[in-house]
């Protein structure tokens, strides 16, 4: 019996038909001179978000990615489009977001003449991501890519590179039979676990701490981490990539650790005897971030070898944190010996007078801001929470002023999307386009400084006709605090090294679709973020500049003594 034959006309039609199939519905990037990739998304039904610039593009598939939990795609041209989007693939890589990058090339026929953005991609893309590929012929070009698809989806979930050379992109695509399929996940029913050092230790705990990292979004489903927690008794953390993944209104929850946590925090932590770290990979804000770790046992569980650290001592489980925390959790209720009673109630009540402290420093905050002149950033993030509705999300960034947003109990509630470790500048400007079109019915604001503001400004201003619905928050400070931070700490002069201007007038924003306001009075702020608001919801963009003092720095940040008080 013949198979049947399906005949493509270029390699881009094969693509995209595998992509719609899989349930991809949009793509973000900049293509190169092969704009038949954009016939090929017409006829499909697919939407492309056209960039101007590739790091934004990567940083919105990424964005897409995180909030969605699902495949996105970004499409590039070659030679300096690729390694122009190498940063968007750092972030992308250390954030496992799954992101398929999409490349073009140079024909096999002109490799080593020097030929127009001739470059080894796959060198250059290969130390980002989780596979670098270049089709050498058409009939690779549907495996090629359903080996893409099925990388980036992981475990562990990552961005991969696809390069389809001008070559084989022109040339016809036969394919005989069905396309190969991604792979089934089956189902796991988790029960008790019964032994092991991992659990001894759980046992032996009677001051715990659960932290929770970036690997647990979209894998937390009916609350499985809190209710680990709330078993094991145990004060619940976040590192900055995990926010989002965990209910921030729990009674447990103390923040993100390390250098975004308040003092009352810090002591907290300093007096537990166990740390147990779901999904996430220590890093050194975390562990170096101005917290100090007791010398206590580390218990990790990871599903990628590499986000297990051998820096710490303790159990460390290669595995679903998931499937580990249900089974945890199952065993731990079954075991009476477990209870600890009296140790348990006072490590509560610990957990609660630090929370109520948290709280109380927060008041102070609040009571010190309003006898200052201008708007401070912890009235500003008072005034987002009381205007969002139930469902919304804080994409941020990793700037000296913009770090109040990961100061627990400053913003509590909703959805999160915050960088990695690298914080490359303007992620979270351009991530929450790609964020916003995951989440058309969620509020989304991008809380951000204006270096990384002015970073997407291109792009934010031409996806806001087709894609608008992004609140953007800018706190203008005339360039980049943290660098003028450290320049005063070590008393460098502040003409000859300009990383800030003070009182410069923020950048200008026009267009019909752009609510554009520069914010200076108190009296009027929630009004005009509720405003704001209304504009995003009729698919507007909108724009608040707000002028900050230099000395506007979150607590936590100064108490760690990385600027100068």
């Amino acid at each position: 019996m013949s198979r049947a034959r399906k005949r493509y006309a270029d390699a881009w039609s094969a693509i995209v038909d595998l992509l719609a199939a899989n349930g991809v519905d949009t793509c973000f990037g900049l293509p190169g001179d092969d704009l038949e990739l954009l016939r090929a998304f017409d006829s499909a039904g697919l939407d492309l978000v056209p960039c101007r610039d590739q790091r934004n593009a990567m940083y919105m598939a990424t964005g897409y990615a995180l909030q969605s939990g699902r495949l996105a795609v970004c499409v590039l041209g070659k030679g300096p489009a690729v390694t122009h989007a190498a940063t968007g693939l750092l972030e992308a890589r250390e954030s496992g977001a799954p992101v398929l990058v999409l490349g073009a090339g140079a024909p096999e026929r002109r490799r080593g003449s020097g030929g127009f953005q001739e470059l080894d991609q796959v060198a250059v893309t290969a130390p980002l991501v989780r596979w670098a590929h270049r089709v050498g012929h058409p009939d690779r070009v549907v495996p090629a890519t359903v080996t893409a698809l099925t990388r980036a989806m992981g475990p562990p979930s990552g961005p991969v590179y696809l390069e389809i050379p001008d070559d084989v992109r022109t040339a016809e695509v036969v394919v005989s039979g069905p396309a190969p399929t991604l792979p089934e996940t089956l189902p796991l029913e988790p029960t008790a676990v019964r032994s092991g050092p991992a659990l001894a230790a759980l046992r032996a705990g009677r001051r715990p701490v659960v932290l929770v990292g970036g690997g647990m979004r979209h894998r937390n489903d009916e609350g499985v981490v809190e209710r680990f927690a709330e078993r094991l008794g145990a004060a619940l953390f976040t590192t900055a990539s995990g926010r989002g993944a965990v209910d921030e209104s729990h009674p447990l929850f103390c923040g993100v650790a390390g250098l975004y946590a308040a003092a009352p925090a810090r002591e907290l932590w300093s007096s537990c005897d166990l740390v147990v770290s779901l999904a996430g990979r220590l890093e050194e804000t975390v562990v170096d971030g101005g917290t100090p770790w007791p010398p206590v046992t580390v218990v990790q569980v990871n599903i990628d070898p590499g986000g297990l650290s051998a820096e710490f001592s303790g159990p460390r489980v290669l595995g679903d944190a998931r499937h580990a925390v249900l089974g945890w959790t199952r065993a731990l209720e079954e075991d009476r010996e477990a209870e600890h009673t009296d140790a348990a109630e006072k490590w509560a009540n610990r957990i609660a007078v630090a929370r109520k402290a948290m709280s109380l420093d927060v008041e102070g905050e609040f009571m010190r801001a309003a006898a200052l002149p201008g708007i401070r950033i912890p009235e500003l993030l008072a005034a987002l929470d009381a205007t969002a509705g139930e469902r919304h999300v804080l994409v941020q960034e990793n700037g000296l002023q913009d770090m109040w947003s990961y100061c627990f109990p400053f913003h509590v509630g909703g959805g999160s999307i915050v960088p990695s470790e690298q914080t490359p500048l303007g992620f979270g400007a351009a991530a929450a386009v790609g964020v916003k079109l995951a989440a058309p019915g969620h509020e989304v604001t991008a809380f951000i400084g204006d270096g990384a503001f002015l970073a997407a400004r291109a792009d934010i201003a031409v996806t806001a006709p087709t894609h608008g619905g992004v609140l953007y928050v800018v706190l203008c400070n005339g360039g980049y605090g943290w660098l003028d931070a450290q320049r005063a700490r070590l008393g460098l002069d502040a003409e000859r090294y300009p990383f800030t201007r003070p009182g410069a007038p923020p950048p200008v924003v026009d267009g019909s679709d752009i609510h554009y306001r520069v914010l200076r009075d108190k009296s009027a702020l929630t009004d005009e973020v509720a405003a704001a608001r209304r504009f995003c919801a009729q698919g507007g963009t909108a724009v608040l500049m707000v002028p900050v003092a230099p000395d506007d720095i979150p607590p936590c940040i100064s108490d760690a003594e990385v600027v100068p008080q």
